[in-house]
């Protein structure tokens, strides 16, 4: 066992962790062990344990537990890079939520991290043509987790959401690589057009709580928006904008606002 979690260790090392600490935790809390073993430790690797957490998340009585871990086995199976986006999601929360001490945590309770999971798979039925199964993902992770993401949307790798309450991503929305956002965050349209509407998101931004970014704008790698902000306008790279509407309020304060989390305006930032 000892060899097998080593050669484990050094094709996986995230899910190697995450197979350690549920080891850990099942001799600390028993009464998790069943959690914990169905979760974690009956799968062979991370792409089977998401499956069975997605699907056990979003079954309901109209799509039982089984089809749709049918579906998360063939969309991790066909496309890789779901799973290596939910590895660096995970090492994103690890590193950037305070609350988060394991990498099991994600994986088992932060709604946040398997909101977007389940995005990635419906994304991945949108770009097969399979729109209505994606809509069904789509409606049962917004009922499931409050999360609203449309699957059409374009969301990259190590991405945090915190508390993940009330957050609202629209269909021709883009976030980059490294973008991390708190609860009731919305990347909205500004009216009914049809085309190209939503917010362009770049590279290790930090959106604070309650922001509301709409129209078919974009805000520029390594940005902070505050908490609260309503943004309309295009936002450079490296800067910080707070209010209603949103101005520039002075630099972004670091090289990655994303993953410092400082959401603190300082004078002459």
């Amino acid at each position: 066992m000892v060899e097998t979690r080593a050669k484990l260790a050094s094709v996986d090392p995230v899910w190697a962790r995450i197979v350690r600490e549920a080891d850990e935790a099942v001799i600390k809390e028993p009464l998790l062990g069943g959690l914990i073993h169905y979760s974690i430790l009956h799968h062979p690797s991370l792409e089977r344990a998401l499956s069975y957490r997605i699907s056990l998340k979003l079954a309901n009585g109209e799509m039982t537990e089984q089809i749709l871990r049918e579906i998360c086995d063939e969309a991790f199976a066909s496309d890789p890079d779901l799973a290596m986006s939910a590895r660096a999601d995970i090492v994103a929360v690890y590193e950037r939520d305070p609350a988060c001490h394991r990498f099991l945590q994600p994986l088992l309770f932060f709604k946040g991290f398997q909101a977007i999971q389940c995005y990635r798979v419906g994304n991945w039925l949108w770009r097969q043509g399979r729109h209505d199964l994606a809509y069904f993902v789509q409606m049962r992770c917004s009922e499931a987790f409050g999360v609203d993401i449309h699957p059409a949307a374009r969301i990259g790798k190590g991405i945090m959401i915190d508390h993940a309450h009330s957050i609202v991503i629209g269909e021709t929305a883009v976030v980059g690589d490294n973008v991390s956002m708190l609860h009731s965050v919305t990347l909205g349209g500004t009216g009914k057009e049809e085309e190209d509407r939503h917010p362009k998101i770049g590279d290790g931004v930090l959106i604070g709580a309650g922001a509301k970014v709409l129209g078919n704008i974009r805000v520029g790698n390594c940005s902070r928006v505050a908490a609260g902000s309503v943004v309309l306008e295009e936002v450079p790279p490296c800067k910080t904008v707070a209010g209603v509407p949103a101005r520039i309020v002075g630099e972004a304060g670091c090289a990655q606002p994303s993953i410092s989390m400082d959401q603190i305006l300082r004078s002459g930032a």
